[in-house]
Formats: C-alpha cells, sequence, structure tokens
C-alpha cells in the first residue's frame, strides 16, 4: 500500500477540486492518502512568489477557471465575496481535530464545503461558530495552541521538503502538483515506464537561463 500525503489550504480552490477528484482518479489502488494542512501565503513568501492574487489578470483567471472546473467536475464551486481570504482560522479549527498535524477525510471535506459551497464569507462569525458545531465531534479538548503549532510545524516541513504550492501530493519522495497532477500521480502508482528513464531527475538537473 502506498502512503500519499497531500498537503492543503482551503484557501486554494484547486485544492478543494483535486480533493473532489483524487479518489476516482485513484481507485482501483491500494493507497493511503494522508491530508496534513499548511499555511499557503508562507509557501509562496518561502518560494518569493506573490500568488494568483499579486498578478491581477491571473487571479480573474484562477476565478473563471476554477468555478467552470467545479462546474465541469460536479462538485460546485462559488467564490467566496473576497479571495484570497485569511485562511488561519479554518486551518487552526482543522488542525484542532488532530493529534499527530494530519487530519482525517471527514474534517478536510466539511471545511472544504464551508468555503467552496454557497459563496459566502469563510470567516464569518456565526457560521465558523456553526462550523465548529458540525465538527464538535472531531475537535479535540483544549487544542487551540497544539493546533497552531502543528500548523507552523507542517508549513516548516513543506518549505524544507520543497513544496510550492497546495494542493501538493508526495509519494516516495516524488511532488505533483495540483489538480492537473494527478494523472500523473496515477500513472506513476501504476508502473508508467516513463518514470524510470531518467526524465524525473533530469529535470532537477538541467541549469536554468534566467540570469
Amino acid at each position: 500500500m502506498k502512503q500519499i500525503t497531500c498537503y492543503l489550504d482551503f484557501v486554494s480552490p484547486y485544492a478543494w477540486l483535486a480533493f473532489d477528484q483524487a479518489p476516482r482518479t485513484l481507485e482501483g489502488l491500494s493507497y493511503q492518502l494522508r491530508y496534513k494542512p499548511v499555511l499557503l501565503g508562507a509557501l509562496f513568501k518561502s518560494h518569493s512568489n506573490p500568488g494568483p492574487a499579486g498578478i491581477p489578470p491571473k487571479r480573474e483567471w484562477v476565478e473563471r477557471h476554477t468555478s467552470w472546473l467545479g462546474s465541469a467536475q460536479g462538485c460546485g464551486l462559488q467564490m467566496p465575496p473576497q479571495h484570497p481570504f485569511n485562511p488561519l482560522p479554518l486551518l487552526r479549527m482543522a488542525l484542532a481535530c488532530s493529534d499527530d498535524g494530519l487530519i482525517n477525510r471527514f474534517t478536510a471535506d466539511t471545511i472544504f464545503r464551508h468555503v467552496w459551497h454557497g459563496g459566502l464569507d469563510p470567516n464569518d462569525a456565526e457560521r465558523l461558530a456553526a462550523l465548529k458545531v458540525q465538527l464538535r465531534d472531531q475537535i479535540r479538548p483544549d487544542s487551540d495552541e497544539q493546533a497552531k503549532a502543528f500548523l507552523r510545524a507542517n508549513t516548516e516541513e513543506a518549505t524544507a521538503n520543497g513544496i510550492f504550492g497546495a494542493p501538493m501530493f508526495e509519494v516516495d519522495g516524488k511532488l505533483f502538483w495540483g489538480l492537473d497532477g494527478l494523472p500523473m500521480l496515477r500513472a506513476y502508482l501504476d508502473g508508467d515506464a516513463w518514470f524510470a528513464g531518467g526524465e524525473w531527475d533530469a529535470a532537477a538537473q538541467r541549469p536554468s537561463g534566467l540570469a
């Protein structure tokens, strides 16, 4: 059985799309998919990446693209009133449900739907209170400080491991980025001969032509 770690942040619409799609892409395989929340903004900062929000035309494209994908994929995706938003309350609530820095699929699904269904403010105080009620059987007592520590540790681990975006899937030390990386992940797990041909390692060895 392969162990796959999915690094995610609820602020990413592509993370919701990949979360929904992954079980279908990986159907029939023997695997364990673990979900590890990270702070996407900190990953962007560590790589000097402004993120889509820092490039207005790209931000507009992401909104159009992901809204269409949500409809085409059948999972639904409505942008909140402002995007990006501060994901910290949601990340910490998710990790309040954890005892090891990982969250289960129920917790992730509940929070993703809170964000991406309905087009409402994810950080509205009444909605956050209702979300906490939904997760009450998952949230561990006196978990606030532990949740903050898990988020710091997860994000530091992700940075050290070369995670530059979310969602990112890691298996056998290989990283597969985003919704459109899922078919490549499936191919790797199926034993696609391309992965034995040296191209994977060659990408890291080829020098950049940028000054």
